[in-house]
């Protein structure tokens, strides 16, 4: 169990130092000056929802096996087939 927990924060610290996400920092600071605040606010949640999907892809790939992972997609695929037919 303390292996799985080192590996989930060691894909989180990944995540948080890939080359994408500091970019997107450095970005954000060099540039806060000259940003109006609706494009600093835009800035802000692409920053933050391009970490929390890659942290989110880093950690479920610590957790599942490939297998759980593919069979975890097919289930969404159905549901979202399921929801299309419903409306």
């Amino acid at each position: 169990m303390s292996a799985t927990a080192l590996a989930v924060a060691e894909a989180s610290k990944q995540a948080l130092h890939s080359d994408d996400i500091v970019s997107g920092v450095k970005y954000i600071l060099e540039n806060k000056n000259i940003l109006s605040d609706e494009e600093m606010l835009r800035e802000m949640f692409i920053y933050s929802t391009h970490l929390t999907a890659l942290t989110a892809h880093l950690v479920t790939s610590v957790l599942l096996t490939e297998e759980q992972m593919n069979a975890m997609m097919e289930e969404i695929a159905e549901f979202e087939e399921l929801g299309k037919e419903m409306e």
